[in-house]
């Protein structure tokens, strides 16, 4: 018979750099979501009267909010709830509330997990460097509820006023009909997509937007190739111009032109950083460490500044508000806007890809292939035994070669004078290093990947 973890080891296994995540009841139970809320309410019960709150629609969702908002009024701090939300859209209420939020989602895991996604008014994220650690020793502590009358409850919907206010960013009024496949995965996208594209000139094929948090059709992960498959076969089928795919929180979209091929996340950071950069000459513009270098030559070329950052979306937030960044892109389809509050969202990127596509004649693919200049591996994990020796590794073998340039500001950066890089980064939650490799074509990337790869395996 197994031992039951501590609290204080449930905790350290579900609070991760970035938000919570873990398996209902094994992990992430009512007592967890209660100690959890009570430890956010008395982090942020300075700075605000209340916490809104929004969940998507997992099974194990609507309980554990409710244990969190326990927490929360025990504490004498007041909750919102906005009912069914995309991430996207608990962002939008803490902007327009300026109130701290929690969505409870565990995104694109599958259904077993749940988690939550915390912020401070204004949708500021809350990491383990500001905010999580408290947390989860708060938590662990179990505080007694305050001394003062609990806080209240009350309910708003704001998906109409999200779906306004994101077509406010967007001028769509020109654009040509479009035939488009959506695949929301039975995610948050099947709740929130119906009210943002309505009323649009478009013909939109509906994929699996029953919301069901047992994903009875394919995981809700566009960043896997698999799940992408029912979209591409969707999108050829019907003679679409585009697909696009929401992951389980919609927070990301992904997309596909006519031909069905998918488009690179680093391509569609590169055609908004120009939209945006006519909207507002010579912005900054955030990119992560594993973009393409597509990306800074694009941006410099329209007269942007292109500012590199870490993975991750605490680091992208927290670059966009040092710079004053009009935009910021991940490559793994997390897009960020200053006017979301510096938070991310895949709906408003998808606007942004249905305008441009709508305002001109040609084909998606056509259109994106001004964006698109090298070959790229994807990301590519190894399970390995110590991450720092394999990195020092790696990091020897390059660093002595001729016209070879490295940094360290995210994992190991190696870049080999001849336009070709790769990164290798350490998971911050498994046993892992992801490569990312990028070369003028195909057998070059396959090359310097090789190589890489069996240093790193040994």
């Amino acid at each position: 018979m197994s031992a039951v973890p501590s609290v204080s080891a449930t905790l350290f296994s579900i609070v991760k750099a970035y938000d919570i995540r873990g398996l209902v009841d094994e992990q992430f139970d009512d007592d967890i979501a209660h100690r959890i809320g009570g430890a956010f309410a008395r982090l942020v019960r300075g700075e605000a009267g209340a916490v809104v709150i929004g969940h998507d629609m997992r099974a194990s969702s609507p309980r554990l909010v409710g244990a969190f908002a326990d927490g929360v009024t025990a504490q004498g701090v007041d909750v919102v709830h906005i009912g069914l939300a995309s991430t996207d859209l608990l962002y939008f209420a803490s902007g327009r509330l300026n109130l701290p939020g929690a969505m409870f989602t565990a995104s694109h895991n599958p259904a077993a997990y749940n988690g939550i996604k915390l912020c401070r008014a204004g949708a500021t994220p809350v990491g383990a460097d500001n905010g999580l650690a408290d947390i989860r020793a708060m938590a662990e502590r179990d505080a007694p509820p305050h001394d003062g009358a609990p806080g209240a409850t009350t309910t708003r919907d704001l998906l109409d006023d999200y779906a306004a206010y994101l077509r406010g960013l967007v001028d769509l009024s020109a654009i040509r009909p479009l035939r488009v496949v959506v695949d929301a995965g039975n995610g948050m996208g099947g709740h929130t997509v119906p009210s943002v594209l309505a009323g649009l000139p478009l013909t939109v094929e509906a994929l699996y937007f029953e919301l069901d948090g047992t994903f009875p059709n394919h995981e809700a992960n566009p960043l896997d190739p698999a799940n992408l498959v029912d979209l591409q076969r969707a999108v050829v089928a019907d003679g679409a111009d585009l697909g696009i795919a929401f992951d389980g929180d919609a927070d990301r979209c992904f997309v596909v032109d006519e031909r069905g091929e998918p488009v690179s996340p680093s391509a569609i950071t590169a055609l908004i950083a120009v939209r945006e950069l006519a909207r507002v000459p010579g912005s900054a513009i955030i990119h992560n460490c594993i973009t393409s270098h597509a990306v800074p030559q694009i941006v410099a070329e329209h007269g942007g500044t292109p500012v590199r950052t870490r993975v991750g979306h605490s680091y992208i937030k927290a670059e966009m508000a040092r710079t004053d960044a009009i935009f910021g892109g991940e490559h793994s389809a997390h897009y960020y806007f200053r006017d979301f509050w510096r938070a991310d969202t895949g709906m408003l990127a998808a606007l942004h890809v249905l305008a441009a596509l709508g305002e001109q004649d040609r084909p998606l693919s056509a259109l994106m292939a001004e964006y698109s200049r090298y070959a790229a591996s994807g990301e590519i994990n190894s399970t390995v035994d110590d991450q720092a020796e394999r990195l020092a590794s790696v990091r020897k073998e390059y660093a002595g070669r001729d016209g070879v340039t490295t940094d360290e500001l995210d994992g190991l950066t190696v870049e080999l004078g001849d336009g070709s890089w790769f990164n290798l980064r350490p998971s911050n939650t498994e046993p892992l290093l992801r490569l990312n490799v990028e070369a003028s074509d195909a057998d070059a990337v396959a090359e310097l990947r090789d190589e890489v790869l069996a240093l790193v395996r040994g």
